[in-house]
């Protein structure tokens, strides 16, 4: 199965704040982020980003797709992050908030970074972010990373006890169900407007098709599928600028192979969706109209 990010607690986690006179706060030119879109919480970033018209204010400095570091880490990021922890042990993951005032990393954790890019630099562009919104988001979150993120690399791990691996696709096959229900009566996750958490059902369904699918048997992948609402949603984000110019599918695939230890199964052969097909090259319409 494909390797995945470590999952300890991120060693930076400040927050960008509103009042100028402590700590970080939100000022043009002030940060930049480090960004490797083949990396799923990069994508989210990046996206967000775009979405919010923040290339004048918050520069973004790309990443190979690969991690170039023995590590797992980029190289690149290795002088920030011991400028801010000396003798860092861990890898210089992506991705990367730094402020080139201080000459510091603000925070590496990217819920953190997605809700302060939102709320403190977002006040010309989309409201991602509303206010009250913090458990939808919240529960939207724990169903792409636990329902469909987790299960998913489960329910593809070929070699282990069967039951684990069907009771994984089963909890996957819920949590989509549920991520479609919400789409029934509604444009977006949320109501009508475009929120952080239909960039994190993106991101999601990217990797569900793009690395996932690699590891699942054609009737799962037949079964996944099976959620008309989440894929019609997919394609529709796919096609604004915001979304798909930073779909970088190519990376994304050797950022994968690089990493992946499982087998591939009779899934990988066709993939759910042909992605570059929904790709705009040239300026779309907004989210809300597109079709």
């Amino acid at each position: 199965m494909s390797a995945t990010s470590p999952t300890a607690v991120p060693p930076f986690r400040g927050r960008i704040g509103d009042d100028p006179h402590s700590g970080y706060y939100a000022a043009p030119h002030r940060y930049r982020l480090h960004l490797s879109p083949a990396c799923p919480h990069c994508l989210q970033i990046a996206v967000t980003h775009s979405l919010l018209g923040l290339g004048d204010v918050l520069p973004v400095a790309p990443l190979p797709a690969v991690p170039d570091a023995p590590d797992g880490g980029h190289r690149a990021l290795r002088p920030l992050y011991e400028a801010g922890a000396h003798l860092y042990p861990g890898p210089a993951l992506a991705p990367v908030l730094y402020d080139n005032w201080t000459g510091r990393i603000v925070s590496t954790h990217a819920p953190d970074i997605l809700r302060d890019l939102a709320r403190r630099f977002g006040g010309h562009g989309p409201s991602l972010y509303p206010r009250g919104t913090d458990e939808a988001l919240a529960a939207v979150e724990r169903l792409c990373e636990q329902g469909v993120d987790a299960t998913a690399q489960r329910a593809g791990l070929h070699g282990g006890d069967r039951t684990e691996r069907d009771t994984a696709l089963a909890t996957l096959l819920r949590a989509l169900d549920v991520l479609e229900l919400r789409l029934a009566s509604r444009r977006y996750l949320l109501g009508d407007d475009l929120t952080l958490a239909d960039v994190r059902l993106w991101v999601t369904l990217v990797q569900l098709d793009t690395v996932h699918r690699h590891h699942l048997d054609a009737a799962a992948v037949h079964r996944i599928t099976g959620h008309p609402r989440l894929w019609a949603h997919a394609r529709r984000l796919t096609a604004h600028p915001a979304f798909g110019l930073h779909l970088d599918l190519d990376g994304i695939a050797r950022r994968h192979h690089a990493h992946c230890r499982g087998t591939e199964a009779a899934g990988a052969a066709v993939p759910i969706l042909d992605w570059p097909a929904y790709v705009r090259q040239e300026a779309a319409e907004p989210a809300h109209r597109s079709g």
